[in-house]
């Protein structure tokens, strides 16, 4: 079953290893964090935080999992803490996946970065990015949120 997904991530430095996992094709998943250009962010940086949250809060709606993907800078963005707090809220299910071996546009690999705390602190369970189980660990995240 394909199961409506956001994406929760670091924008700015991890956007192509996102597109990766995104257009896997294993599941239905909603523009990336909500933004479905970088100019929407771009435009809604600009009003502050008060209308990312807005878009964030947008986002979520009618997804029924919330996938985590961790890189090297991820634990600690105020954005990602947010998107995991809201959607722990919301009863999504949730996991986090490593992206650190999905190689970047110039086929570089990065550093395995830290999980965030606010996952930790779920208990979600995480991985490193295995397209053939992707799905398997997204279902299972739906079902022990009762999804």
């Amino acid at each position: 079953m394909a199961r409506r997904t956001f994406f929760s991530f670091h924008y700015q430095n991890d956007i192509w290893r996102t597109n990766v996992v995104r257009n896997s094709h294993i599941v239905e998943g909603t523009a990336a964090a909500g933004f479905h250009d970088a100019s929407l962010w771009e435009e809604a940086k600009k009003k502050g935080d008060s209308a990312i949250w807005k878009m964030i809060d947008a986002a979520i709606q009618g997804t029924s999992v919330t996938v985590v993907l961790i890189g090297e800078k991820t634990a600690n963005r105020k954005y990602v803490r947010y998107e995991i707090e809201q959607s722990i809220a919301k009863k999504n299910g949730l996991l986090g996946i490593h992206i650190h071996n999905i190689r970047d546009s110039a086929g570089l690999t990065a550093t395995k970065g830290a999980v965030p705390a606010a996952l930790k602190e779920a208990g979600a369970p995480v991985y490193d990015w295995d397209r053939d189980k992707f799905g398997g660990w997204v279902e299972a995240a739906a079902k022990m949120a009762g999804r």
